[in-house]
């Protein structure tokens, strides 16, 4: 009996380890690849949440992104900030960057690592210029006092700006107890680091191969979150990648510019078809589902609203020329205001947050032809002869039902009418209507009666 309970002590001893891994909990781990959008930041988002749903040890974001809009940065931050489950950001594969946006989610995290041959840094907001690149007074001066105002608020405007940007990637090394200096060196003089150099430095905390490798070095780390301090036990910890799901990839899509754009205008061609021809209701229906989507899609990126504004005035001269012809005054200038409007569109210089001026002239050229064959439909139908009412009867043909000596009646598109004639009319024989008073038309023999 003894030597049972001892075995049975043994084996218990021997499945401890197992069962603190299993209560350790799982990895997750989470790419964060390309630049940084709303899809992105929602992914990241629903992502930590579901770390934390299901009890995760801690979440892994493999980055390797050129940068991206600050307000989608700026979320994801705060939901690392947040998060109960430990960060770590890890720079990897070998030959990834954390630019810009990039390294302020590194210096967010709980743990930053790096793998050989990866750099970070470059974290100067691209849509700012710094004041040394200002104009300078003397030259303002040149160009009159105008020139000279407008240069000193938007150098006020970028001081502003960037101090800000520095502030707030200070706050984050602060928080971590990275390398603050560096930190604004990298918004301020756009300074890049290699791994070694960010290891060497204490910019991120460590370097590892891959991710195993990083959950074997960070083991035994105790890390504090917003629900408390965590021990890690990562070393055998079971892996769980996930990827972006349809939702994701829906948003990464419509949150191209270039696409949000190519849906608005679809949407507002496709209305104007159903508006024109009504009763197809396909294009009414497909207009209105991508002109809310591409509205959905504005929302969510930094667009200027008066290059939205200038694009639906170029829409809306161009449809007008269509249907009041003023020998393309409104045509052209529809055109220019939607061109305009669309290189202002995006109020961010962020790579992939652009949209290429080749799109915008095709879809210049498009809107034209598009206004060419809605005004060429409209000038067909002005052109056709009256068929209905009153205008459609007359120059009808009809048939005499009797001998008509000055009235009697006459079968016209297949209806009785009663006729009135300058000439005696046969029985059969074919008459023109030549007006209409009220109830009475008026007609003339075409030929002879039919039969004599």
């Amino acid at each position: 009996m003894t030597g049972s309970l001892r075995a049975f002590f043994i084996a218990l001893l021997g499945l401890l380890p197992a069962m603190a891994a299993a209560a350790a909990g799982e990895v997750v781990v989470v790419p964060l690849t390309g630049a940084i959008g709303p899809a992105t930041a929602d992914f990241v988002g629903r992502a930590l949440t579901r770390a934390a749903d299901e009890h995760a040890q801690l979440v892994v974001l493999t980055i390797d992104t050129p940068g991206g809009l600050d307000v989608s940065m700026r979320r994801i931050i705060k939901d690392i900030l947040a998060s109960p489950v430990p960060v770590a950001s890890f720079v990897a594969p070998s030959g990834a960057r954390a630019a810009s946006a990039g390294t302020y989610i590194l210096y967010a995290s709980h743990l930053a690592a790096m793998a050989p041959g990866t750099n970070l840094g470059a974290a100067t907001p691209v849509n700012l210029a710094t004041p040394e690149a200002a104009p300078k007074e003397p030259a303002a001066k040149e160009k009159g006092a105008k020139a000279a105002d407008s240069a000193s608020e938007a150098s006020a405007m970028a001081r502003k700006q960037l101090q800000d940007a520095s502030a707030y990637i200070r706050s984050l090394a602060q928080l971590r107890g990275r390398n603050a200096p560096w930190a604004e060196r990298a918004v301020r003089e756009a300074a890049s680091l290699s791994a070694e150099e960010a290891v060497k430095d204490h910019v991120v905390d460590l370097m590892a191969d891959d991710v195993r490798d990083l959950l074997a070095k960070v083991d035994g780390r105790e890390i504090t979150t917003a629900s408390g301090k965590h021990t890690l036990a990562t070393r055998d910890a079971t892996i769980v990648t996930i990827e972006p799901d349809w939702r994701t990839r829906f948003l990464g899509v419509v949150t191209d510019p270039s696409v949000a754009l190519l849906l608005l205008m679809a949407g507002v061609y496709l209305l104007i078809i159903e508006f024109t021809t009504p009763g197809m209701m396909v294009p009414g229906v497909l207009g209105a589902i991508c002109l809310l989507t591409g509205l959905f899609a504005l929302q969510m990126l930094p667009i200027s609203y008066a290059g939205l504004g200038l694009v639906l005035l170029g829409v809306a001269f161009m449809v007008a020329e269509a249907f009041y012809p003023t020998f393309g005054s409104l045509g052209i200038g529809g055109v220019v205001a939607f061109a305009i409007g669309a290189v202002m569109l995006m109020d961010t210089d962020v790579p992939g947050f652009g949209i290429s001026p080749v799109l915008i002239g095709a879809l210049a050229i498009v809107s034209v032809l598009f206004m060419l064959v809605i005004a060429g439909v409209a000038l067909r139908a002005r052109r056709q002869p009256i068929t209905t009412g009153s205008e459609g009867l007359v120059g009808s043909v009809g048939v005499a039902l009797d001998d008509i000596e000055a009235e009697g009646w006459v079968r016209v598109h297949g209806e009785q009418w009663r006729v009135r004639s300058a000439v005696p009319l046969a029985r059969g024989q074919e008459v023109r209507v030549t007006a209409r008073d009220g109830l009475v038309l008026a007609v003339e023999p075409i030929r002879e009666p039919l039969g004599t």
